[in-house]
């Protein structure tokens, strides 16, 4: 199934929290908590200003980014669980380090 989200929404893949702590402490899944990094899987054309003129999304597909605890609408799309949120509720991109899938 295709899914090309619409205006200025994204679809993000959360990217796996390390299972180990610091001093080498495994977390079970059931304390985890979710996490708050992902892959952006795609982008819709933008949102309208004022004048309704489509103003491009700052995020791209491939993007690492950080977004709130509680962001976004859990969907399940292909057997896959993904996100879909505003580019409002994305707090920044992550430079340097390539995602990694789940």
């Amino acid at each position: 199934m295709k899914f090309r989200p619409l205006h200025d929404r994204v679809v993000v893949r959360r990217l796996d929290a390390e299972e180990k702590t610091a001093g080498g402490i495994i977390i079970p899944d059931t304390a985890k908590e979710k996490p708050m990094e992902g892959e952006v899987i795609a982008v819709g054309p933008g949102a309208r200003n004022e004048q309704g003129q489509i103003v491009a999304l700052d995020v791209k597909a491939g993007d690492k980014i950080l977004f709130g605890k509680w962001s976004g609408t859990e969907v399940r799309l292909d057997g896959e669980e993904l996100l879909i949120m505003k580019e409002s509720d994305i707090m920044g991109i992550i430079d340097g380090t390539p995602a990694k899938k789940k």
